[in-house]
């Protein structure tokens, strides 16, 4: 594909300064772009490489100036750089339709518009609707739903009765609906208590590889419209996951905890059961969340407190083993100090 600066720019809604004629034809990063490539700037250290870097035109954002580069500037230049990705590589459409290697029980609703590959399973009364695509090893349990578009990737596993809305990305492996860890007198009987609820994914989520939600104890497990979570994460029985809030990778989420609207979990933090994070808090990577996070924070370290705070304590840290060996002198000075005083005294 080959298309002008003028051409990208009308498509992205951004405005060229300098060479609007010159032709595109690929996409890439900063460092490797060469001539007849278009990358992009989003953050503010990386501008000194619009001087050395050979891309044909950089995607700025505004109040960016370079002379000697053709820019295209737009609101959100990683935004734009995904847009433009979008159009260089667009995705092979599928052919809709039931191979014949896939299982498909006869009580079962498939739409002629849905793709089911080889080797899926879709069992009774399960429900898989139009342009939905079901990749080789994918098992969809009796009742549950599949919206439309929806996109589940090899062996991903949907429980009975789940429910997945339109739009939905499941990676290989993401497993929905298995039983949530529900055990009376733990540690003694481990008596298993039935889990009957189900999991809800609304429109426009995206769930990464290997990531396990679980269903309800009763009622259901529910992620909201737009929230993005990573590969590797663990969302216990009746979580609520808000719209458009991001899990990282490695996150654990404990049952019954409510993540409000917007919020941003980092990397292997830990949240324990039964709170709230309120909507867009920022909990930090690796922290352990043991108490409700109030809404617009940003909390960091297990147990988790301000983030300011977790700074201050993180550079005193280090400095520990130093103020030790200062505390030590001062001892023994006001020791020596002590039994000097005692032989005037005495």
């Amino acid at each position: 594909m080959k298309q002008t600066v003028q051409e990208i720019a009308a498509y992205v809604g951004g405005v060229v300064h300098g060479d609007a004629n010159a032709l595109i034809e690929r996409v890439q990063g900063i460092d490797e772009a060469g001539v007849g490539d278009l990358t992009f700037v989003a953050n503010r250290k990386y501008r000194s490489r619009l001087k050395t870097t050979l891309a044909t035109a950089i995607l700025v954002s505004p109040g960016t100036e370079e002379p000697s580069r053709t820019l295209i500037v737009v609101a959100d230049p990683y935004v734009a750089f995904g847009q433009v990705l979008a159009l260089f590589h667009p995705r092979e459409p599928e052919r809709p339709g039931i191979h014949e290697r896939a299982f498909v029980d006869r009580d079962a609703r498939v739409s002629t518009e849905a793709t089911v590959h080889p080797g899926a399973t879709v069992c009774r009364s399960a429900e898989i609707a139009a342009g939905a695509v079901l990749h080789p090893g994918v098992y969809v349990g009796p009742e549950a739903v599949i919206g439309e578009k929806s996109v589940l990737h090899p062996n991903v596993v949907v429980y009975d009765h789940c429910l997945i809305g339109k739009r939905v990305i499941l990676h290989a492996g993401v497993v929905v609906g298995s039983d949530g860890f529900g055990f009376a007198r733990p540690g003694w009987e481990n008596v298993k208590i039935p889990q009957v609820g189900i999991v809800q994914i609304d429109d426009d989520v995206e769930i990464g590889a290997n990531t396990a939600v679980d269903r309800g104890t009763l009622g259901r497990t529910w992620i909201r419209k737009g929230a993005k979570i990573d590969n590797l994460v663990q969302i216990a029985h009746n979580v609520v996951i808000g719209e458009n809030a991001i899990v990282v990778s490695q996150a654990g989420i404990s049952g019954s905890t409510t993540v409000g609207r917007g919020v941003m979990i980092g990397g292997q933090a830990g949240l324990v059961g039964h709170i709230r994070v309120g909507d867009h808090a920022m909990v930090a990577a690796r922290a352990g969340i043991h108490k409700d996070v109030p809404a617009a924070t940003i909390v960091a370290g297990a147990p988790h407190m301000p983030h300011r705070e977790w700074l201050r304590l993180s550079a005193t840290i280090p400095k520990l083993p130093a103020m030790r060996q200062q505390l030590l002198e001062l001892a023994r000075k006001l020791e020596a100090l002590e039994k000097k005083l005692e032989g005037r005294n005495s």
